[in-house]
């Protein structure tokens, strides 16, 4: 009578997962390892917290950051680059975005593993100004910063500190805030600014760093392609020729 029993339960139907349901989780899964291969390694959009690149990139713009572009060259005077705080002196005033709740900051590393979610990090973006070997520095007679002795073509720069034309000011007390320099930048560094001149903390802020200022070109995310949204602000991000040759 026992084996009848047990042949019964043997022989009884087993329920089998909906093919619609197994076919949906690995869609799902799917799509989450596309993301964390996009996202890592081809692209990811960024959000603009402050408006030190104004008015080129403004507060609440997101951007397309190509992270392809930098695997088969370094960047070039004119980019606007996404990169990581290469000092300690970049993150002051920098607060992480994880929560204090241990289940909390599991799940947002999890949806940050998958693309869900910003990474834990400081991510800035600037201009590059100046690449290995060169020397930059502010200013010339008409205020304009100087690159290997050449000035800087940058006509998207409309916020500065004053300068009065061909008065010298870098030499007279209390000098200029645009004066900085002469800096040498080492070789695979680069030197960054903000759009916005008189409103971001960028590479001469942090000139009395151990990097003098510099960011590594080891800590470039990506260029910045695009303006995604809000949709009034769609558009490309020019990297123009700014050093004359």
């Amino acid at each position: 009578m026992v084996m009848a029993d047990n042949q019964n339960i043997d022989d009884a139907p087993r329920r089998r997962v909906p093919s619609w349901l197994r076919e949906t989780a690995i869609l799902v899964v799917v799509a989450l390892v596309l993301s964390v291969l996009l996202q890592t390694f081809v692209g990811r959009v960024y959000y603009i917290p402050s408006g030190s690149m104004e008015p080129t990139l403004l507060v609440g713009d997101r951007i397309a950051v190509d992270k392809m572009t930098f695997r088969f060259g370094d960047p070039q005077p004119g980019d606007v680059v996404v990169f990581r705080a290469p000092t300690s002196s970049w993150n002051i005033g920098y607060r992480s975005t994880r929560s204090d709740n241990p289940i909390v900051k599991a799940l947002q590393d999890a949806g940050s593993w998958a693309g869900l979610v910003a990474p834990d990090e400081n991510d800035l973006v600037k201009r590059v100004i100046a690449t290995g070997g060169q020397t930059v520095q502010c200013c010339d007679a008409q205020g304009r910063i100087e690159v290997d002795g050449r000035p800087l073509d940058e006509p998207y720069v409309v916020r500065d500190f004053p300068f009065v034309d061909n008065q010298l000011t870098c030499q007279t007390a209390p000098p200029s805030g645009r004066c900085f320099g002469p800096v040498e930048v080492p070789d695979g560094s680069l030197w960054v600014m903000g759009d916005n001149r008189s409103g971001s903390a960028d590479s001469r802020a942090h000139a009395g760093d151990e990097l003098g200022g510099t960011v590594p070109v080891d800590d470039v995310i990506g260029k910045v392609r695009l303006i995604v949204l809000p949709p009034s602000r769609w558009g490309v991000i020019d990297s123009p020729s700014i050093q004359q040759r």
